[in-house]
């Protein structure tokens, strides 16, 4: 029998392969309840939301430090000086070395910038942190983020609460053949359903990250818990190997050996 194997991130080893954003919900109490259902170890929450004067009246009131890894993330920096700035500010306030580097330039489109996303990593990691960053799907630039020492690589399925899925497969697939054994590939962005959360899995991915699906679905802790199982059953999937596609069909019940048959 196949057992979902721990996920190790920067040597510490966490039993979920899914992780989960705080942002969207209609309720800091729905948000807890949607923790709780997914399982989730590493919860992320954005550096810019965070009352850093009085957290007990803080998102970060809701959330139990002692249960979950605290994943604070630059969402909002437009530049790389501007995302080393607020990972150094969490650092500081006590939040965590850990850090979801987010460099996206354009609200518009919400894409990474690959180029200032691999100098602000570059930065991060020489000071000592603990860097996941989210990219975009390109191989090349996966590979620029493992050189420069990040703990993960982070590439959107599709962009950032669009609920998409994986627009394009085969470049994660990419990523996974280049970096996977190496680093975790957590596919980030785009989730809109547990079954794209399964297809990641499957892909060769080895978590994925999620908040708008759940945070915007009818009811988020039910969505949570689907996403819980999908992960699972996609990352069972992708270790039992699935049969090879082929343009010619067989019988499930193949006639050889039937009793009356010649």
């Amino acid at each position: 029998m196949f057992l979902v194997e721990p996920l190790v991130i920067a040597g510490r080893s966490f039993n979920s392969r899914l992780m989960v954003g705080t942002g969207k919900y209609e309720s800091l109490e729905v948000m807890r309840e949607a923790l709780d259902a997914s399982g989730a170890e590493i919860v992320t929450v954005a550096v810019r939301r965070v009352n850093l004067d009085a957290r007990e009246t803080s998102i970060l009131s809701y959330i139990d430090l002692e249960r979950y890894t605290l994943l604070p993330n630059t969402a909002g920096c437009h530049t790389a000086e501007e995302a080393v700035r607020t990972a150094r500010l969490a650092r500081a306030a006590g939040l965590s070395n850990w850090v979801k580097l987010e460099v996206i330039p354009d609200d518009g489109t919400l894409l990474p910038d690959p180029i200032a996303t691999v100098e602000a990593a570059e930065t991060l990691v020489k000071e000592g942190f603990v860097v996941l960053p989210y990219t975009t799907d390109d191989h090349v630039v996966a590979r620029r983020l493992l050189e420069v020492g990040c703990a993960a690589v982070m590439p959107y399925g599709s962009a950032i609460g669009t609920g998409r899925g994986l627009e394009a497969v085969e470049r994660i697939a990419r990523i996974v053949d280049e970096i996977r054994g190496r680093l975790p590939v957590v596919v980030d962005a785009g989730i809109g359903a547990p079954s794209d959360a399964a297809l990641a899995m499957e892909t060769g991915a080895d978590a994925v990250l999620v908040n708008t699906a759940i945070a915007r679905a009818g009811d988020p802790v039910a969505m949570a818990r689907a996403m819980r199982l999908a992960v699972e059953a996609g990352y069972l999937a992708r270790r039992a190997g699935r049969i090879p596609k082929s343009s010619v069909p067989s019988p499930s019940s193949p006639e050889a050996g039937v009793v009356g048959r010649s």
